[in-house]
């Protein structure tokens, strides 16, 4: 199934591993389901938490595309202690039928 093989697309208010969701602000042109997609750098609800993307073959305007495979952030600003899942805020959730490969 192509579901399987293929990680879903992470949008704006997509959820992190923390609670927090995703606020897109990276871009302002491309949805999927009428959310605005997520690329690299942009943070999450907690504040900072910026996402690392990982798929090295989908740009919008020059800035690699998030996806749930879980791709991975940087602390944000409720992070306490390293390890906490403040600490690295990954993606939690996307899209249930758009995919993109990394």
């Amino acid at each position: 199934r192509h579901e399987s093989i293929m990680p879903a697309i992470h949008r704006n208010t997509d959820p992190r591993v923390c609670g927090a969701s995703t606020v897109v602000v990276g871009q302002s042109t491309v949805f999927a389901n009428s959310l605005l997609v997520s690329v690299n750098g942009d943070p999450n609800t907690h504040g900072g938490g910026d996402l690392i993307a990982a798929c090295k073959n989908v740009y919008i305007n020059g800035i690699m595309v998030v996806n749930h495979s879980p791709d991975n952030a940087s602390p944000d600003g409720l992070c306490p202690i390293p390890g906490g899942p403040h600490c690295a805020p990954a993606t939690a959730g996307g899209s249930s039928n758009v995919f993109v490969g990394d």
